[in-house]
């Protein structure tokens, strides 16, 4: 029998993130004590991400901080300094500090402030 990540690699490899991500889905779980459902978690959440899920990723983000974590990440290799900006009004500590990082990184002074 296939296992599991040979299968969403091929999936991933034809486009087809629906079946990659359902597949991945299907095995993940967030901090198991089974490292293979941990490392799927986290596979889960790099598919969605790359698979341009942003909306699923900010609802998982509400409760798992894996997802969060990716989208904030996903809107800094991006550059969406705005979607950034939001996420750290809206508190969320991670999302101010790759603000900051790419305002610095865009003028070169790091001096982007939230409330801007």
């Amino acid at each position: 029998m296939t296992h599991w990540s040979e299968i969403a690699r091929v999936a991933e490899e034809r486009g087809d993130w629906d079946g990659a991500i359902a597949v991945v889905g299907a095995v993940a779980e967030c901090y198991s004590t089974d490292h293979e459902r941990h490392n799927a978690h986290l596979q889960h959440m790099d598919l969605l991400a790359r698979a341009g899920r942003h909306v699923e990723l900010a609802t998982l983000g509400q409760r798992d901080v894996h997802a969060r974590r990716r989208l904030n990440r996903l809107f800094y290799e991006e550059g969406r300094l705005e979607d950034l900006r939001q996420r750290a009004r809206s508190g969320d500590g991670g999302a101010r500090y790759l603000l900051e990082r790419l305002a610095g990184d865009r003028d070169g002074s790091g001096a982007e402030q939230v409330g801007d």
